[in-house]
């Protein structure tokens, strides 16, 4: 029946949309690379030791513990307090485990064990009952007062030693990362308690699913305190966000903002970390090896000798955390490297005069000094570029200054490399030192080892190619290619106009090479200069390599830099590099950044039908099924162009006042805005799968009462129609009290849940009534239309006692299927905090605070009326008409106000429930 509603061409629209959607969350939950992270694994077996806490914050925070994590012999001497190593408290996430500091814990002490417990760390973590606070907000900010009261108990546990720290280092993994930062909002916490945070695929800007008012508060106060206070606030910080892998917090919501010029943040994807290189899902980042190696050496190079503990030097933090996260020289970290280094010794020195060179060093006796002169170079070449395969930390190039063929002392150029998985390289802008006068590369006496190292100079323009970008609606039909024939070592592709979150690329990079006997290796980076999300891809040529090209963070408006492919190749092979759209792609960059505000268009859409339905009923005296009225009413002309509107007229002085004076919260659409969120036509697109998702759950829904009312009437006998209608029956206010105090006594959202099932039961009794009669009647439709003008004549004659016809029975069957779905969907908003009720019933048997209790309070006795109305008792309502005009405006507010705050979508979708509900009584 409901199938026979909608023609083959809007059936066909909806299995498109479909398609579409289905090819968007394929990108986002499959469409990248493999897992590439190694497990880190423990030498010994993993110990928690509780510390007790005092018995008043133990009674406050029930639920809630601190631990001190151990293993083998470690664990066995801290039994025993105080401890004397340097404090790391673990913040565990959404769902998150205080078992989960065992990774980075473990490593620390195999660190710690091989330079013989010179320096230790102590790691913490903190048990938040693995709560769902990225569901339910309101347990927020009781975390961040326990988490103060863990850190003034973890350094107790130091009192009298010698090197006592008196701050901690805080890692931050999901909300935890939030919660650090919510510490420096609380009225008497002391900012020096903390000496380094870093995060671990925290969303900053902004939560994820905004669920509730108080996640979004919690929100707003931390990051309004961070931006006022900008300029007082000297923690350095560090975010890490895990790439395309993590699905559930996208990396652009990772980005700490630069607030001032004060500040010392920084935001880097795991991707372009140093010796990380890969991409983590949201859980692999606690324990991806390589990514807590690293982090682990940066702990390590943080520690004062004088003090034994973190350093307290701002800009040695900076220094360390831009060593290990952003660029690695390949060399181990110093505070003050010396640039001018000593070239003495029996070295042999080779003059090397050629503009392209490469030696292979193997099982060399001696050092050997290679020398470039750079004045006859500077009058051919713009670049030189050098590149080496050993990978150790030693220095291996330097310049002389004013020198004939070979100097004793010489700048040291190592510290202007860059390290990547199997070359450390280096280039040079030949112009901007004007004073060297010769390029010198080292290198050493090795045994048994074999190495190569590669320099060559050449001009910019052939290395430095421009590679403009496919259109964003060539849909991947056609290319653009660049050919690579100068036997270079090194590319750069810069890739023009390419600056926005929904543009996605496919590049192919095809290498051919002569025959050659060992494997060419090629990497080929693609670099993002306005921020940290770097990508690199390792090819063994001769191959063909795909590369995804899609953005995390857009271009910001006053930035005029370009995105670059920089390709690191063999002099042996040919590549040829193709670049297109990539349509499958796009679509998972609208699912990735505005996946979210679904729900908000899905109301928006059935609303509309809604006030088609009830006007119909206004004008007509019958209500249209709900796949018809939503293909009639459900049009992004009668929404979109409203919102356009408001957001061009808050550009106005006038008007933003005005909008101010009224007490409205900011448009949802300049808040994307501001985060470079919007897409060309994307309300549109998105408006458009709100059609498609309202559709199919209204297909779902009415096949589920259909297959209820079929299984009612299979375990009990046959129901009938109801004789007189009654719109309060003896029961209902007994129901409705019942639910408002289990609303007030435990959780508002499990009596929103009881009301629904309660609703849903009658509209299943009605389906089931109504299939009753079908089939009790005669065949002949005369005596059927016959018998259908009596029960309506009967129906006129009686005013106060309505009867209730089979045609009134359909027609009030198809208004409670738009209904259902209303309910459907404001009860599925609600959920999340009814699952963090029942995850912590043993410590708590009433939510406090619960964001459902208002809404609970209205929508109960709203559903109980709504359950036993009918088309029949509403007809001559006088407030059907007001109730028909209201569900347009709230169509276009719940996309105004909704669509980046879900919590508020409920409101707009009970309002019209609620005239309608009353239409019984007016």
């Amino acid at each position: 029946m409901f199938l026979h509603s909608v023609n083959l061409w809007n059936l066909a629209f909806y299995v498109f949309m479909v398609f579409l959607a289905t090819l968007g969350l394929w990108d986002v939950f499959f469409g990248f690379e493999e897992n590439k992270c190694s497990m880190s694994y423990m030498f010994e077996y993993p110990e928690y030791q509780k510390i007790e806490l005092p018995k008043k914050l133990a009674k406050r925070y029930p639920a809630y513990e601190l631990y001190l994590y151990g293993e083998g012999s470690y664990a066995e001497e801290h039994k025993i307090l105080p401890l004397t190593g340097i404090p790391v408290l673990f913040l565990p996430g959404n769902a998150g485990s205080y078992k989960q500091v065992r990774s980075i814990g473990s490593i620390a002490l195999r660190k710690a064990e091989d330079i013989d417990f010179k320096y230790h760390f102590d790691f913490f973590s903190v048990n938040f009952n693995e709560e769902l606070v990225a569901l339910y907000g309101g347990s927020l900010q009781k975390q961040t007062k326990f988490v103060h009261e863990c850190i003034k108990t973890i350094l107790k546990l130091y009192k009298g030693q010698e090197f006592a720290p008196k701050s901690v280092a805080i890692i931050g993994h999901s909300m935890g990362g939030l919660v650090a930062r919510a510490l420096l909002t609380l009225k008497n916490f002391k900012h020096d308690l903390i000496n380094l945070l870093i995060t671990q695929a925290t969303p900053h800007v902004a939560p994820v699913m905004p669920l509730d008012r108080f996640i979004t508060d919690f929100y707003t106060t931390v990051n309004n305190y961070w931006i006022l206070n900008a300029r007082h606030i000297n923690l350095t910080t560090l975010s890490v966000a895990g790439g395309f892998r993590d699905y559930q917090v996208r990396s652009g919501l990772t980005f700490l903002p630069k607030l001032s010029h004060h500040t010392s943040a920084l935001s880097v994807v795991s991707s372009a970390v140093p010796k990380t290189w890969v991409s983590t899902d949201h859980l692999s980042i606690v324990w991806c090896k390589q990514l807590q190696l690293t982090t682990v050496r940066a702990f390590f190079d943080l520690i004062d000798a004088d003090t034994k503990q973190i350093t307290q030097n701002s800009k040695k933090k900076l220094s360390v955390l831009s060593h290990h996260f952003i660029r690695h020289p390949s060399k181990h970290f110093e505070e003050n490297p010396a640039i001018i280094s000593d070239l003495t010794g029996t070295s042999m020195w080779v003059p090397v005069k050629v503009s392209k060179w490469t030696y292979v060093a193997y099982n060399e006796s001696e050092k050997i000094y290679f020398t470039f002169p750079l004045e006859n170079h500077r009058k051919i070449y713009t670049h030189v570029y050098c590149q080496s395969t050993m990978l150790d930390t030693n220095s291996w190039i330097f310049a002389c200054i004013n020198s004939t063929s070979m100097c004793q002392q010489g700048v040291d150029l190592s510290w202007k490399a860059e390290l990547l998985p199997t070359i450390k390289f280096l280039t040079l802008r030949l112009q901007d030192y004007p004073s060297l006068s010769h390029l010198v590369v080292y290198v050493p006496s090795v045994h048994g080892s074999k190495f190569v190292v590669d320099c060559e100079f050449f001009k910019k323009e052939t290395r430095f190619i421009q590679l403009p970008v496919t259109h964003l609606f060539s849909f991947g039909l056609s290319s653009r290619k660049v050919m690579l024939n100068t036997n270079g070592l090194y590319y750069n592709i810069e890739l023009l106009n390419f600056g926005q979150i929904y543009q996605a690329f496919k590049i192919n990079v095809v290498s051919k090479c002569s025959a050659v006997k060992e494997e060419i290796t090629s990497i080929y980076k693609l670099h993002i200069p306005w921020s940290y999300e770097d990508s690199l891809t390792i090819a063994q040529a001769p191959s063909s390599t795909e590369i995804s090209l899609k953005l995390h963070i857009a271009q910001p408006e006053n930035d005029s830099h370009v995105a670059l492919l920089k390709m690191y190749t063999s002099s042996d092979c040919r590549y040829e590099v193709t670049i297109k759209t990539s349509f499958s792609q796009i679509l998972g960059q609208v699912v990735r950044f505005h996946g979210g505000a679904l729900p908000a268009y899905v109301i928006s859409n059935m609303l509309l039908t809604y006030r088609g339905q009830l006007y119909s009923l206004f004008s007509t005296g019958c209500c249209l099924e709900y796949a018809t009225m939503l293909d009639k009413e459900a049009k992004p002309y009668k929404v979109d162009p409203f919102v356009i509107i408001i957001k061009f007229l808050l550009g106005y002085k006038w008007f933003k006042e005005l909008w101010d004076v009224l007490l409205l919260p900011e448009l949802d659409a300049i808040i994307l805005t501001s985060q470079s969120m919007c897409f060309p036509l994307i309300s549109l697109i998105l408006f458009l799968f709100g059609t498609c998702t309202a559709y199919w759950s209204g297909l779902l829904s009415s096949a589920s009462v259909r297959l209820l009312s079929s299984l009612w009437l299979a375990l009990k006998r046959p129901s009938e129609l109801p004789k007189d209608i009654k719109m309060i029956s003896p029961d209902l206010p007994f129901l409705t009290i019942v639910l408002i105090i289990v609303s007030w006594t435990t959780c508002g959202a499990l009596a929103i849940l009881l009301s629904y099932v309660y609703y849903v039961f009658k509209v299943v009794h009605l389906q089931a009534s109504l299939t009753t009669f079908k089939n009790s009647q005669p065949v002949n439709p005369k005596h059927s239309r016959r018998s259908e003008k009596k029960s309506n004549h009967h129906k006129d004659s009686s005013v106060h006692h309505l009867r209730l016809s089979a045609n009134d029975a359909e027609d009030s069957l198809r208004m409670h299927s738009t209904v259902i779905n209303l309910l459907t969907w404001i009860v599925f908003l609600s959920m999340p905090s009814l699952v963090y009720w029942l995850k912590n019933l043993r410590y708590y048997f009433k939510l406090n605070p619960d964001p459902c209790k208002p809404l609970a309070f209205i929508l109960i006795p709203t559903m109980a009326v709504l359950g036993n109305t009918y088309t029949v008792s509403i007809k001559s309502s006088k407030l059907l008409k007001t109730a028909s005009q209201f569900p347009l405006p709230l169509a276009v507010g719940v996309i105004a106000f909704g669509s980046a705050h879900l919590y508020r979508v409920p409101c707009f979708a009970f309002i019209p429930l609620l005239l309608h509900a009353l239409c019984n009584f007016m």
